[in-house]
């Protein structure tokens, strides 16, 4: 059976044109060929609604989405953006209605007056916003974080195995000093001050491993523009500089890159980098950069099955589940000679 995504490749169309058209939305401006051409492929490829619209008595399901990071926020780090843009292709689809929670004077709204069947959160939300999207609807789906696995479903990462994958394959290559790139602090699945978990399974690891070295811990803070100041300071002291590299993000990664390349060394030959989340700038990066995959295109779907679920059987058991990343091996990484 031909899925909306067929009907996009079949027209040259996008996902969103095609199931506007379909649902005959008002709003939407297209000439009458392009509808024709739509409706044509549709009946060419007999495509017809997804289960999850007819298991609703034939109706639109709306969905909004909600997000912790602002939009100048996923520019300077895309790993958010790139897993909204998921979500809602996923939510397309499914031929459902999206639309956007945001904030303003503490309070989440919306600038549609449908109501909504669920959301679908994306990020961190401290006690008090989780509170304030209940009251907008008791279906919501976490994204990359799970506040409250009792409570509500949610989708996440195995943020130790990436990491246990990463140095697994560093050890393969003859690396034994090796150096982490993080923040000490995060937030933790409630918007609160904590430990931050990649960083924390790094030295669970190297420690066990009998290889642990303090002085090859870099802590960047949040920002890019922090994390570039502290690796310039840390880069000074000459007797701490590891064969090896592990950020626990992409825009660590790159940072780091550029600020070793600035007093001399070569990446990989001198210093190899593995980076977390694997987005389309892990290639684009010069060596294309080895990454712990995280993805986001299954996050996204998992996410959107999860809220249909929920919609079909809103008793059920609250699912939570943990994907397993991978690793994709690029060139950012070299043998240590003689020690493999």
């Amino acid at each position: 059976m031909a899925t909306i995504r067929d009907l996009a490749k079949h027209t040259g169309f996008s996902v969103t044109t095609i199931s506007r058209v379909l649902n005959n939305d008002p709003t939407l401006n297209v000439t009458d060929n392009t509808r024709v051409s739509i409706l044509e492929a549709a009946d060419e490829l007999h495509y017809t609604l997804p289960k999850t619209r007819r298991s609703h008595k034939n109706r639109l399901v709306h969905i909004a989405i909600v997000e912790m990071m602002s939009l100048k926020e996923q520019l300077a780090d895309p790993y958010y953006l790139y897993l909204k843009n998921y979500v809602v292709r996923n939510c397309m689809e499914h031929d459902c209605n999206v639309s956007y929670l945001f904030e303003q004077s503490g309070k989440y709204q919306t600038l549609e007056k449908t109501p909504l069947d669920g959301i679908l959160a994306i990020g961190i939300f401290s006690d008090q916003q989780i509170a304030q999207l209940l009251d907008i609807s008791p279906n919501i789906v976490f994204v990359d974080s799970s506040p409250d696995e009792r409570r509500f479903d949610s989708v996440v990462l195995n943020f130790r195995l990436g990491v246990e994958q990463a140095l697994d394959y560093l050890l393969y290559k003859g690396h034994r000093k090796i150096g982490f790139l993080g923040p000490a602090y995060k937030l933790d699945q409630k918007k609160r001050p904590a430990l931050e978990a990649r960083r924390q399974y790094f030295i669970d690891y190297m420690k066990n491993a009998g290889l642990y070295d303090e002085h090859l811990i870099i802590d960047t803070g949040l920002s890019a523009k922090d994390g570039s100041a502290q690796i310039r300071k840390w880069l000074e002291q000459k007797d701490h500089i590891p064969t090896a590299l592990l950020a626990y993000n992409e825009e660590s990664a790159i940072t780091a890159v550029s600020n070793l390349r600035e007093v001399g060394l070569r990446i990989p030959e001198d210093v190899s980098v593995i980076s977390f989340n694997d987005t389309p700038l892990s290639i684009l990066t010069e060596p294309p950069l080895t990454s712990v995959t995280a993805h986001l295109e299954v996050m996204g779907e998992m996410a959107v099955k999860m809220l249909l679920d929920r919609l079909d059987d809103p008793q059920h058991l609250p699912y939570k589940i943990v994907l397993p990343p991978t690793l994709a091996v690029r060139d950012s990484v070299v043998d240590i000679p003689g020690e493999i």
